[in-house]
């Protein structure tokens, strides 16, 4: 059994997101970090843009939990979400991970209902978000959103999908290659913040697994496990320690992701003509809480 997400937040008594737009703003970050929104044609982006409120997302604070219905949809500039699903019992494992690349919330787009998993910043960082109803009117309209938002949800589904094959077909050892190299795809370092327990926890193994893989692939050059963070040295080795996983899912994300390649997103800032809709713009690139709630009541509620 894995042990629970023992994140804590840094201010005691403020669960969810703070709204502290100063400090957002001083972070210099721009909506058009977010890939989705960076993707909208320049109309859409400017009639969207009011709408937008900047948002800064501490580690370990939940941008929505089990049985919460989702007032927004986030679009993080920085930073790495985490979706995991927490049973009965207090097991949890990880199935996602979420950086500038796409949106929290699209759940609440597509029903009324509320979600049955729980979404928490692994990483601090940035977003800005929308409101739910407002996004539905645009999805429910047609507009280009719409199309960017189904995109990145089959991207998401395949990262879905293939954890799940990962998890049961492939050694600790492989997942954990795995799980660095996603992460490290939505970060601008080859610095991963993560403690072995927060990995053991969101790969649903026992943390002693975590640190004899990680130990060996030290050992190796690969990686070097400092306090609370994992530093990668040599990536095209790590990623031919992986398994095909997780090329599986970066190919998928590059194909339906605007502004991502195969040759790992983070870096260089460009522009290239994106086809949405069939007309064509342009996209730019760029470079702990308590425990979580198992509670499902209210979901069905309007």
């Amino acid at each position: 059994m894995s042990a629970i997400l023992e994140f804590v937040p840094p201010f005691p008594g403020m669960p969810f997101a703070s709204t502290d737009v100063e400090r957002a703003r001083s972070a210099q970050h721009s909506p058009v970090q977010n890939r989705i929104l960076a993707a909208l044609p320049q109309d859409d982006y400017k009639r969207l843009l009011p709408s937008l409120e900047p948002v800064d997302l501490p580690l370990g604070w939940y941008v929505h939990t089990s049985g919460e219905k989702e007032k927004y949809l986030y679009f993080p500039t920085a930073g790495i979400v985490s979706k995991y699903y927490m049973t009965e019992s207090g097991a949890s494992v990880g199935f996602a991970v979420t950086g500038r690349e796409g949106a929290i919330g699209v759940a609440s787009i597509l029903s009324n209902q509320c979600t049955r998993t729980n979404a928490v910043m692994l990483v601090a960082g940035h977003a800005y978000r929308m409101a739910t109803e407002l996004v539905k009117n645009e999805f429910n309209l047609g507009r280009p959103i719409r199309q960017l938002l189904l995109r990145h949800t089959q991207a998401l589904m395949t990262q879905i999908a293939q954890t799940a094959v990962c998890n049961g077909h492939h050694s600790v050892e492989q997942q954990l290659c795995r799980w660095i190299l996603q992460c490290l795809d939505r970060l601008p370092g080859n610095e991963v913040p993560v403690t072995h327990d927060m990995i053991a926890s969101l790969l649903g193994v026992r943390r002693e697994g975590v640190t004899a893989a990680a130990g060996k692939l030290q050992q190796e050059g690969l990686i070097h496990c400092g306090r609370g963070k994992i530093i990668v040295l040599d990536r095209p080795n790590l990623e031919a320690r992986a398994c095909e996983c997780y090329g599986v899912v970066e190919r998928e994300y590059a194909r339906l992701v605007p502004g991502m390649s195969s040759a790992h997103y983070p870096g260089t800032e460009q522009r290239r003509p994106l086809r949405l809709e069939g007309k064509e713009h342009d996209s730019r690139t760029f470079a702990q809480k308590s425990r979580g709630s198992a509670q499902l009541s209210a979901c069905g509620q309007a």
